[in-house]
């Protein structure tokens, strides 16, 4: 039997898409925003969606984004990545309780100010994996349109005010050895490499498999030094702005009168989560040697694709910020089928 053509406004619709995030991530640019390629690819897409136009982008792109995006990750991996890593212990312990403070207290609050329903509020304050979330969410009696509306407006809230907010308390920008871009040659070799890594971790249902894996094949070609280099800022501006395209994309099909009625109890979820998350990176912070910012962007309840794109953006450690927010999505798929079973 043949395959089934690509439905005619498939690829239409992707164009769509990326023509309004990129034109949105070089205007950001122009505004010299910090992680500016990820914040107006997010922002544009979302308001033309809000606006009715039907988004989406292509899932072999969106894979593309996120290679892009892991390259560069793992070209920043340093060798002495393996002795630093000993102290980050204490760091893994306290984000294990600032998730669980998040998702409970945030719950808690979706249920006593907006009135939804235990599933609902527990589903919608899980700060991450989207992915779960939503196939939980279509198994259950959950209200799935106020679990979409907040975990994508918790999620273009961060991507948009998070940078702003590190840079503005004066984090991030943290000078980072500069290293030369990789001749083309290099890069689509490594590029290749990080492709079939991600296979079989997407095959196995490991979460960003493909940021994952790009960032695997850039370690390994730095740390055996059979690369020296970083991709071009380009290849991490398309992996931005196809990352902010994606997030925008999933407010399609969803009304700004949708997101408005949302809106009150996003701002409170997203407010207590990163209260929490600030104050656990605080204490880390006193406690060990590791920057409050560092920490704060490693507990922040964003996906991991995000997040880790907004680190690398703010020239803070690439390996730490992608370790922690990989260790708070395996948290949550442990725990969300465990609590969501409790009654």
């Amino acid at each position: 039997m043949q395959p089934s053509p690509m439905p005619p406004n498939h690829w239409q619709r992707s164009a769509v898409t990326l023509v309004l995030g990129f034109f949105g991530a070089f205007g950001a640019e122009a505004l010299a925003l910090p992680a500016a390629p990820l914040i107006g690819a997010a922002v544009a897409s979302s308001v033309a969606a809000w606006g009715g136009i039907r988004l989406r982008v292509d899932h072999r792109l969106r894979d593309l984004g996120f290679l892009a995006v892991g390259l560069s990750l793992g070209s920043g991996v340093r060798p002495d990545v393996v002795s630093e890593a000993a102290d980050w212990g204490v760091s893994l312990v306290m984000l294990c309780l600032s998730i669980l403070t998040t998702l409970w207290l945030s719950a808690l609050l979706l249920r006593r100010f907006g009135g939804l329903d235990r599933d609902t509020s527990l589903l919608a304050s899980a700060p991450g994996t989207l992915s779960l979330v939503m196939a939980m969410a279509s198994e259950r009696k959950g209200d799935v349109t106020a679990i979409t509306v907040i975990q994508s407006l918790r999620l273009l809230l961060l991507t948009a005010i998070l940078p702003l907010a590190v840079v503005w308390v004066g984090g991030g920008s943290r000078i980072q050895p500069a290293l030369p871009d990789l001749p083309v040659q290099a890069l689509l070799g490594i590029a290749a490499l990080g492709w079939l890594v991600s296979l079989p971790l997407k095959r196995f249902g490991f979460p960003a498999a493909f940021l994952l894996g790009g960032m695997i094949a850039g370690a390994m070609g730095q740390l055996s030094g059979v690369v020296s280099g970083q991709p071009a800022y380009w290849t991490l501006f398309l992996g931005y702005a196809l990352i902010g395209s994606v997030i925008g994309s999933r407010f399609t099909g969803i009304t700004l009168r949708q997101v408005w009625a949302q809106a009150g109890l996003t701002v409170i979820m997203v407010s207590t989560a990163a209260l929490v998350s600030g104050g656990f990176a605080v204490l880390v912070g006193l406690w060990t040697d590791i920057p409050a910012d560092q920490l704060w962007i490693a507990y922040a309840p964003g996906g991991v694709e995000a997040m880790a794109a907004i680190g690398l953006a703010l020239g803070i450690d690439p390996a730490f910020v992608a370790l922690h927010h990989l260790v708070r999505i395996g948290l949550l798929m442990l725990c969300l089928p465990l609590l969501m079973r409790r009654r």
